[in-house]
């Protein structure tokens, strides 16, 4: 087997982005990859294009067996990447050659291989129970048997950082056994996460002066220093980083992949992935999010729903002369957008960039963004909330500049009844009085709770006048009761998205009664696919 690099890359194999989820990234509580579920997280980072993919412990994880079969057996092509098999050195009183988790590791067919060896002689002398001498044995053998085989070897030094600390002389032998057996290079890996970045770049920088071989970096985020120490890292000297998809991983997690990427790519001007990727750097993300089955961290940096969200008059003004003012990049470059939040903060400059944002020109009306900010901070007072409902913004700037939409349908009236049938059975029905396409329309319907029933009730009603409202189905629907006036009923909240197959909007109804609140959110969201046609 020859020796393999990454293909296609602008900086080739003279700097490794080398990811982790699929193995490291995969403990983290809540995730459970399934094989197909490891196939496709490996096409998205080799679509994103990073150099390596580590696809888990071949011989191990029964599971992993099958990812590297199926892979080799042709249902993983990479066009970027170099697939990774994961395990551990011989055992003690062994020889690699002979060791079934050694030949597991030939025999997933996977042209790199990442060993994993103890550098701290706290652990090589209480966990493993070997001295220095055969830890290093173990190491050498094995890093030597399987280059032999024609295999490219990275060798992660675990608790390299804290063995560094309580003994520097045995963590660099470790280092030193793999490197001259021929691993082409040793991982400094901050296994527990307790390091900082200062602490960091301080001691790669010592060891690549003291030792002159090749060093990468793992770290993981028990101190939320993950991507700093990373970066740190990198500055400091080394040129292989490991990371994870969002930063997913056992305990607090690892080093995320994404805001490592974005740092080196806009911070260090580092061409780590071909030309165009930066800008997949937001969709890959949130796709492998929803494998994964955890939602997208809205906060997360560069690929996060809010990081280029500005709420802040003071903020809104300063980005209408020059976006880059309060963007310390443009959006588009790592695939995502700007968006200016409009709420009982904003001033007029907000409302204009979220008009322009909307497709509603307020250029030369002074009069309509002072009416329309006056309006907004009043509702929002009354526990509105337009920063996520752009839908029903666009429908409050739209009646200031050009009038009232022409809503698909007036209502008369609608009640909700519930039937409690026993046994823990309860049936909402509803019944809808409204006037549509010049006709008194009454129809009745059944649901699994009063807002199901309502909007069952008013599709009857409407679907033989509207021909498009089939199309629209309720994506998301979140309530939440806030905090009342001493001596008032509560307030309730109701946010509902809806969907056409091709858009998405979102509406905000507010009121004390959880069925007025979703019948406004409701009607809001028909008379905006109304508009839009």
């Amino acid at each position: 087997m020859t020796r393999t690099e990454p293909a296609g890359l602008p900086l080739g194999d003279d700097f490794h982005l080398y990811d982790t989820t699929l193995r490291d990234g995969a403990q983290r509580e809540g995730i459970s990859y399934s094989v197909a579920d490891k196939l496709a997280v490996a096409r998205l980072l080799d679509e994103l294009g990073v150099g390596f993919i580590e696809g888990g412990w071949p011989g191990a994880l029964p599971k992993d067996t099958e990812f590297f079969a199926r892979a080799a057996d042709g249902e993983l092509i990479l066009k970027h990447a170099a697939l990774v098999a994961f395990g551990s050195t011989r055992k003690a009183g062994t020889r690699a050659a002979e060791d079934a988790q050694v030949r597991a590791l030939l025999d997933s067919r996977a042209p790199v291989v990442t060993l994993v060896a103890k550098s701290d002689r706290r652990h090589i002398e209480r966990a493993l129970r070997v001295d220095v001498d055969e830890a290093c044995a173990m190491v050498a053998d094995t890093v030597s048997f399987l280059v032999g085989e024609g295999r490219r070897v990275f060798l992660d030094a675990e608790h390299f950082f804290d063995g560094y600390a309580f003994d520097p002389d045995t963590a660099l032998r470790v280092l030193e056994a793999g490197f001259t057996a021929g691993a082409d290079v040793v991982v400094l890996c901050d296994t527990n996460g307790g390091q900082l970045p200062l602490g960091i770049a301080e001691t790669v920088r010592e060891v690549a002066a003291r030792t002159g071989f090749r060093l990468g970096i793992h770290c993981q985020d028990d101190t939320s220093c993950a991507v700093a120490n990373s970066i740190a890292a990198v500055q400091a000297g080394a040129t292989h980083v490991q990371c994870t998809a969002n930063g997913y991983g056992e305990r607090a997690g690892n080093a995320d992949l994404f805001a490592v990427t974005g740092n080196l790519v806009a911070k260090l001007g580092m061409d780590v992935l071909p030309t165009g990727g930066a800008a997949e750097l937001t969709r890959v993300s949130h796709a492998l999010a929803e494998i994964a089955n955890i939602a997208p961290d809205t906060h997360q940096a560069y690929v996060g729903s809010s990081a280029f969200a500005h709420k802040a008059g003071l903020h809104a003004s300063a980005i209408k002369v020059d976006p880059l003012l309060y963007n310390h990049i443009d959006p588009s470059s790592v695939g995502n957008d700007m968006r200016v939040l409009v709420t009982e903060m904003a001033g007029r400059a907000s409302l204009e960039l979220k008009g322009r944002e909307l497709g509603v020109d307020l250029a030369g009306r002074p009069e309509a963004v002072t009416s329309v900010v006056a309006k907004v901070k009043e509702l929002e007072a009354e526990g509105w909330s337009f920063e996520a409902a752009d839908a029903s913004l666009e429908l409050l700037l739209r009646k200031e500049v050009d009038g009232p939409a022409e809503p698909p349908f007036t209502l008369e009236s609608y009640r909700v009844v519930l039937d409690h049938r026993g046994a823990g059975e309860v049936i909402s029905e509803a019944t809808v009085k409204v006037h549509v396409a010049g006709e008194r329309v009454i129809a009745t319907a059944e649901g699994n709770g009063p807002v199901h029933a309502l909007d069952a009730a008013l599709r009857k009603a409407l679907s033989p006048a509207l021909s498009w409202l089939d199309s629209v189905e309720l994506s998301d629907y979140k309530v939440r009761i806030l905090p009342s006036h001493p001596g008032t009923d509560a307030v309730t909240r109701v946010l509902l998205k809806s969907s056409d197959g091709d858009q998405e909007w979102t509406t905000v109804g507010v009121h004390g009664s959880i069925v007025e609140a979703s019948w406004l959110a409701l009607c809001d969201a028909l008379v905006h696919k109304s508009m839009r046609g």
